[in-house]
């Protein structure tokens, strides 16, 4: 099969142009277009990884303390059936595991250190049934949790800034006044700490503190479970599992899936993810439109090859494809060469950043500001392929006013000064 002569051309205008000093320079400016294409689709790559890696990771770090739906009464007392409810949801196919819980808030207190704490009371025998950090916990602090003995498993960053371990005496304040013989005064009661958790996420481990079930109805004076906590088959259906269950359970009660728990951070690293695709897109962009330049130049350059050709029989439009093929040519190779940059970074950012980090004696993600400690990095292929083909289409545009202004050549005037 014979190859298109502008096909072939195309390629030997991208490769060529080391004969004078004029050609080389056009040269070095087609080489910087396909590095400046390679560099912002890598970055690209590597930016939106990161961000889906860091998104993963505080999603399952989350859920692992956070169940997948939540039900709870409006007015944030005890339910009104909780054996009725636990029943009915039970029932739901997509629901693998139930068990009701107590949230309230308190102040935690040891000495002079106070901490703002959530106390969740759990039952710890159905509690692993619907998160990971109940089923992680060991066996020993878990059923350290004895209803009557008032034991609490704290965080381990609260335990840290408390500087409690195993077997401490804290003091926990409750909302509300209570009256006494000396008169009103705050309401303390003592507990101690039979263990420490560590779910990797930050917020959680620095204000939360589990209890049995039985002592935090008894501790905040509840009649019942504040709520049940439920876990799905397919954690992604959440949010259309907890209509059907709104609509099917028997009492008005709040239900609440893991996305709305956590909404403003979730729409806030989608806004983060879409605006830095908009910026590096830009980057990518700016890379391709270079090839205007280059192309404007090259035309120049080859006025008189052009007059020749055209005098041969060759049509503008032939002449048009020519230049399309080489800044197509640039363009396909800057993207491929960035393709295989971001997935080589994106893929061993693992070892990559702690090599940084150790060179330089610096910590790029402190853990108590960006929930995690280490890079984390998640390529996708509904990223890569958009990335790809942006990048392709941006170096295609690039290449059609110089490709049109080419095959508006005329051969008499180009020929006239050779």
């Amino acid at each position: 099969m014979q190859i298109p002569y502008e096909l072939l051309l195309g390629w030997r205008y991208t490769r060529a142009g080391r004969s004078t000093r004029r050609n080389g320079f056009i040269s070095f400016i087609s080489g910087v277009s396909m590095l400046g294409i390679a560099l912002g689709v890598a970055a690209l790559i590597i930016v939106l990884s990161v961000m889906n890696g860091f998104q993963r990771d505080v999603t399952d770090r989350m859920l692992s303390v956070v169940s997948h739906i939540e039900i709870f009464s409006p007015d944030g007392q005890a339910l009104p059936d909780v054996a009725r409810t636990l029943r009915e949801v039970r029932a739901n196919p997509s629901v693998v595991g139930a068990a009701p819980f107590v949230a309230s808030q308190a102040l935690l207190a040891r000495g002079e250190d106070m901490k703002g704490v959530i106390v969740r009371g759990i039952d710890p025998e159905l509690e692993p049934q619907v998160t990971e950090l109940a089923a992680a916990l060991h066996d020993a602090q878990r059923l350290s949790l004895v209803a009557g003995e008032r034991g609490v498993v704290l965080g381990s960053e609260l335990a840290l800034a408390l500087g409690v371990v195993k077997g401490d005496k804290v003091t926990l304040g409750l909302p509300g006044m209570q009256v006494t013989p000396m008169g009103v005064l705050p309401r303390l009661v003592p507990v101690t700490v039979v263990g420490t958790f560590n779910s990797g996420h930050y917020e959680y481990d620095s204000t939360l503190a589990l209890m049995h079930i039985a002592d935090a109805q008894r501790i905040f004076r509840l009649e019942g479970p504040t709520g049940v906590r439920l876990k799905l088959k397919d954690l992604q259906q959440a949010p259309e599992v907890a209509q059907e269950l709104k609509d099917s359970l028997s009492d008005r009660l709040v239900v609440r899936d893991w996305t709305r728990q956590n909404r403003t951070w979730f729409a806030a690293v989608q806004v983060e993810k879409r605006m830095m695709f908009i910026i590096l897109t830009l980057i990518v962009a700016v890379a391709a439109f270079n090839l205007v330049s280059t192309l404007v130049m090259t035309v120049t350059d080859k006025r008189a090859d052009i007059a020749i050709l055209r005098t041969l029989g060759a049509s503008p439009r032939s002449i048009m494809a020519i230049f399309v093929v080489q800044g197509a040519m640039v363009g396909v190779m800057g993207t491929l060469a960035g393709l295989a940059l971001g997935l080589g970074v994106a893929f061993n950012i693992d070892v990559i950043v702690p090599a940084i980090e150790q060179l330089l004696h610096a910590s790029f993600l402190p853990k108590d500001i960006y929930l995690i400690s280490r890079m984390p990095s998640d390529p996708r292929q509904a990223d890569i392929l958009p990335i790809t083909l942006i990048s392709l289409a941006l170096s295609f545009v690039a290449t059609l006013y110089p490709s049109w202004h080419a095959s508006r050549v005329n051969p008499a005037e180009a020929l006239r000064y050779e």
